[in-house]
């Protein structure tokens, strides 16, 4: 039972370094398209859209992690 608690620990943190990866990613496309003249708003907005789910997901799997938390792995609420 403990041995199954500590792998689903460990696959829930290794999901949740996989979706930290994929934020930063999409904040560094997003501000690439942003600061790009004549930019596709549809693809930006899309991307905007992709980083709040992604970042929605962060915060579910932190909250299976430690249900008592309500904070993200940056600090904020």
């Amino acid at each position: 039972m403990r041995e199954q608690r500590e792998v689903r620990t460990a696959v829930l943190r290794d999901r949740i370094l996989q979706l930290e990866s994929e934020h930063g990613d999409l904040d560094r496309m997003i501000e690439r398209i942003a600061g790009t003249p004549g930019s596709d708003d549809l693809e930006l907005q899309r991307l905007k859209k992709r980083k709040l789910k992604v970042k929605d997901n962060i915060i579910l799997l932190q909250l299976q992690l430690d249900p008592d938390s309500t904070k993200t792995s940056d600090g904020h609420a």
